[in-house]
């Protein structure tokens, strides 16, 4: 019997097992709508499309699945551009699926007509705008398989309204070929044999790990590369959860705002194992002093990032959890045990460290979070002061169980985010970290979350100003501030009450400890206000210009 395509399309998501999508609904993407009436797959009503594809996304680093998310055309799918973007810098697996004006109409500046295909060219790993009905099954098999090998990414499909009531003949492909795309998954032996060799000769090995780790899985082997060479690790933003942050060779993140004894070791490192990792900005700094005595080994799935920021000694083209795979039986035990002890040496001559004084710190509310979550909570952020203050005082055990904004750097990322984190990992807690000035870009989602019964923690760092511009603001411009205060003192708690949550505000050491574990074990949403030191900076920092090892503190 025919169908409609937008029923074929619905049946080729559940093909793909797909369990939950996040959207919002509109005129052209009503075709598709109505068939999901006909579906055990749950949609999620976000309430702004920028919230449907970050709570994709975060759907996507939770569970290792392929995120969906709906939108209309127009507006509604240049709403999601950000959320595309942040995917794609990130590399996390989404398909998107805009509606579309009838074939009829495009081009010619119709209702809610954008060429979304040609906006997010250059923010997708591929996109389809679909023409031929009959096509439709195998668009949608190869989006998923594009978006998730290799280097995982976001696919968009554009869907035109009349092409979604076509009727057609359903069947959907078990395999599709995708000419040209061929993924490297297994590093080249001779390759791999090499870096047995520099690795067994180094004497003072570090490990720079990567998004590229938690993508493929790859923390057992991690692991053991660490523990059988004895070498410290240390992570870029988004490789943070991949190592034990608890572990006696771990260092902590490195670059602009990475703990000084990790920049250091990177510093005076003979061997540099970057694993999964693109060598980007804000870990790199000032090119010439990074790693400037080091045999680079860069291992990545794309061969792109092979070279691009950084020259590699010796580039291994492959998947994180094969080359490590193949490399380790290559491997004797090692104890470096001089090299260990001056990393431990440095991270006693350079620790982490604030001043407990006055109105609370920031640092003192993510360390007693640290002390009082469970190992398999989920810690979302969102970019900014808090971000870095999360990534440095944090410490994750478990892989996927740290989310943020890495390299679009995105605020009112996390709010979303949480939600399709949860939903993806229901049995976990999920713990939010948010400035007030990122809550304020998506905080329309607590509609969402209170929705779904979600029980996020929420808690705002709250210095009622944009923290990391102001802190930029004073070392660039001479503490010439400006478009940084948020002057409204917004009652976060006061606001989380009215969607139904618990709602707090502390702004003592003591009466964060007396909620914290009420918080924690609630079964509720709950949202905590904390009232922080307005003029604490992000600590340690590297300087424009500067190597990473020359960071103040």
């Amino acid at each position: 019997m025919d169908i409609t395509v937008a029923e074929a399309l619905v049946r080729c998501l559940e093909q793909e097992n797909v369990e939950i999508v996040f959207g919002y609904p509109g005129g052209t993407i009503l075709p598709v709508y109505d068939a999901l009436n006909d579906t055990t797959i749950r949609h999620i009503l976000v309430r702004h499309e920028q919230g449907a594809a970050h709570a994709a996304d975060g759907y996507a680093r939770v569970t290792g699945k392929v995120g969906v998310c709906l939108a209309t055309s127009g507006p509604g799918a240049t709403n999601l551009v950000t959320g595309i973007a942040n995917a794609y810098m990130d590399s996390i697996p989404m398909v998107i699926i805009t509606g579309q004006v009838p074939t009829s109409q495009v081009g010619t500046d119709a209702f809610q007509e954008v060429d979304i295909t040609g906006i997010t060219l250059p923010i997708t790993k591929h996109n389809y705008l679909v023409k031929d009905p009959a096509m439709l099954p195998a668009i949608i098999k190869k989006a998923f398989l594009i978006a998730s090998t290799g280097r995982p990414g976001p696919v968009l499909i554009d869907l035109p309204k009349d092409i979604a009531q076509t009727r057609i003949k359903f069947k959907y492909p078990k395999k599709v070929e995708l000419a040209g795309y061929k993924p490297t998954y297994k590093g080249h032996p001779s390759m791999v044999q090499q870096a047995g060799r520099i690795i067994m000769d180094s004497q003072r090995p570090v490990i720079y790990a990567g998004g590229g780790v938690r993508l493929s899985n790859a923390a057992p082997e991690l692991l053991q590369l660490a523990e059988t060479i004895s070498a410290p690790v240390t992570h870029t933003l988004m490789g943070l959860g991949s190592f034990p942050g608890d572990h006696p060779l771990f260092l902590g993140m490195l670059g602009l705002h990475g703990t000084r004894y990790a920049n250091q070791a990177v510093t005076e490192c003979d061997c540099l194992i970057a694993v999964g990792a693109r060598f980007d900005d804000r870990v790199v700094s000032k090119v010439s002093g990074f790693a400037p005595s080091a045999k680079i080994v860069h291992i990545d799935i794309d061969p792109a990032e092979i070279g691009k920021n950084v020259r590699s000694n010796l580039p291994i083209v492959g998947d994180v959890k094969n080359v490590l795979g193949a490399i380790l039986p290559l491997l004797k035990k090692k104890d470096n045990a001089a090299w260990v002890a001056r990393v431990q040496q440095l991270k006693k001559d350079y620790p982490l460290h604030y001043r407990r004084e006055g109105i609370m710190k920031p640092q003192f509310v993510i360390e007693k979070l640290n002390e009082f979550k469970d190992d398999n909570a989920i810690v979302v952020t969102d970019v900014g002061q808090h971000q870095m203050w999360t990534a440095l005082y944090m410490r994750f055990k478990e892989p996927r169980s740290f989310l943020s904004s890495g390299g679009l750097g995105a605020m009112g990322f996390c709010l979303p985010a949480a939600i399709g984190a949860k939903l993806g990992a229901p049995e976990r807690n999920v713990i939010v970290v948010v400035g007030d000035g990122g809550l304020q870009m998506t905080m329309q989602e607590l509609g969402t979350a209170a929705e779904q019964k979600l029980p996020l923690k929420i808690f705002v760092l709250n210095n009622q100003r944009l923290g990391m511009v102001r802190q930029l603001q004073e070392y660039y411009c001479d503490k010439r501030y400006i478009g940084v205060d948020l002057q409204f003192d917004l009652d976060f708690a006061a606001l989380g009450r009215l969607y139904g949550m618990e709602g707090y505000t502390v702004e003592t050491e003591e009466q964060l400890l007396e909620i914290l574990p009420r918080v924690l074990n609630s079964k509720e949403p709950v949202i905590v206000n904390c009232i922080i030191d307005r003029e604490e900076n992000v600590l340690p920092m590297v300087l424009n210009g500067s190597p990473i090892n020359e960071a103040i503190d």
